[in-house]
């Protein structure tokens, strides 16, 4: 080829024709795709195409291979992690260091505030607000807290009614979360005074409440604050981490 990139394998190929036939049929998590009789009559291939290419789309985490006499391909609702692990290799490849996912975080999540607080649904501000009680009931119990946190941040994104924004953030704060490299909690965790929980906390009331108000504007303002701050106390506690580069195999 002139452009020099290589053509789909057919394995490829097919897996797309099958995504394809599960937009068209509406398909939702949990349904059941054609047998493997029917697809190899549908789409006229080979039994080993077919195979490769449900192990392609079991690998990026669309469906699951259930086993049995009344099995098959079954559609899942694709987890972050997926995004996530494919960010993480393409971030070693690049070198790109931890201070990289700041920067992402903070240009994104501002913008997933104001959204949130024009599209969340009552009954997804009622979740951010058990969040918040989560949090304050947790102020000395590290991963109860820390994961709270991540909850909190990750609602917001997906309440922002915008699908890849969800991806994005929860593949990003879940970055953060496994990777050694990037989050040490010894280091930037369990050392975190009570007085940096209190502000963080703070900052999560500040946002859900201009959330629960539909305060776009707000939402976005005191996001941005919140983001800076954190940026702020990993600069000054932790300068070297921001310039470790990120390993895809530093993932917990």
């Amino acid at each position: 080829m002139t452009n020099g990139t290589r053509p789909p394998k057919a394995a490829m190929l097919v897996a797309q024709r099958i995504m394809r036939d599960v937009s068209r049929d509406d398909l939702h998590p949990g349904d059941m795709l054609l047998p493997e009789r029917i697809m190899l009559e549908k789409y006229e291939i080979g039994r080993g195409t077919l195979r490769e290419a449900l192990r392609l789309l079991e690998f990026h985490g669309v469906i699951a291979l259930k086993p049995g006499p009344k099995g098959g391909p079954v559609l899942l609702d694709p987890d972050p992690s997926h995004l996530a692990s494919t960010m993480l290799l393409l971030m070693q490849v690049k070198q790109a260091p931890f201070r990289a996912i700041m920067e992402v975080r903070a240009t994104l999540e501002p913008k997933t505030g104001a959204l949130a607080a024009e599209r969340m649904s009552d009954d997804q501000i009622a979740e951010l607000g058990r969040c918040l009680a989560d949090m304050r009931d947790n102020m000395d119990d590290d991963y109860i807290f820390f994961d709270t946190n991540q909850r909190f941040h990750d609602l917001i994104a997906w309440g922002s009614g915008n699908a890849l924004f969800g991806y994005i953030v929860d593949s990003l704060l879940g970055i953060l979360d496994g990777t050694v490299a990037a989050v040490d909690y010894s280091a930037v965790g369990s050392d975190y005074p009570q007085r940096r929980r209190k502000a963080i906390l703070k900052a999560h009331e500040e946002i859900y409440a201009m959330i629960a108000n539909r305060d776009a504007e707000g939402a976005e303002a005191r996001m941005q604050e919140h983001i800076d701050a954190y940026v702020r106390y990993v600069e000054r506690k932790h300068p070297k981490l921001l310039e470790q580069t990120i390993r895809w195999d530093a993932r917990a």
